[in-house]
């Protein structure tokens, strides 16, 4: 028995979803504040000029926020409103606590994402929060 194999190489075998090159933001170390945020009259709408400029060059086509371990502790409202009402708390990522000013808050995310052509991705408060809260957030 003899078996044949054809392979068609100019033929297109799926298309892989721009998601997969998706990207996040993540509130560990710098890289929200001091990184990616400056605060509100400061840089491009709030964000730091160079890490924008950088980010503009690379394909972005989905960026996720407040991150991973960070959104089990993210309260949106917290970053919501009159920027000098918003509360001070200790965030919590990968068992590190992070000062949060919620100066990056759901507004300022979105304006990221206009500002980069990316899709916004929000991770919900799967820890903390409330399944309330989360459909709260979306709507």
């Amino acid at each position: 028995m003899t078996t044949t194999v054809q392979m068609l190489t100019s033929e297109p075998i799926g298309t892989i979803s721009p998601r997969l090159y998706g990207h996040f933001a993540e509130h560990l170390g710098r890289c929200c504040y001091d990184g990616l945020w400056l605060g509100h009259g400061l840089g491009v709408e709030g964000f730091h000029p160079a890490v924008l400029h950088a980010l503009q060059k690379l394909p972005v086509p989905m960026l996720r926020w407040p991150g991973g371990c960070y959104a089990d502790h993210y309260h949106w409202r917290d970053g919501i409103g009159d920027r000098d009402a918003r509360p001070r708390r200790l965030g919590m990522s990968c068992g590190l606590q992070v000062e949060d000013d919620n100066g990056l808050g759901t507004h300022e995310f979105l304006a990221l994402c206009r500002l980069l052509g990316a899709e916004p991705y929000l991770a919900g408060n799967v820890g903390s929060g409330t399944p309330r809260e989360l459909c709260d957030w979306v709507e």
